[in-house]
């Protein structure tokens, strides 16, 4: 919490491509491979 408060910087960006590729794998569940997963993440 203070770091949040102090810091120049925030991690803000990666959380929410983290979220990003989280909420596409949670879609993808049982459909296929790592392939899939790939092509998705990078078209969006």
């Amino acid at each position: 919490m203070t770091a949040g408060l102090t810091l120049d910087w925030s991690s803000g960006g990666i959380e929410g491509s983290v979220n990003r590729i989280k909420k596409i794998k949670r879609q993808l569940y049982g459909r296929a491979g790592f392939d899939l997963l790939r092509k998705m993440i990078l078209f969006q």
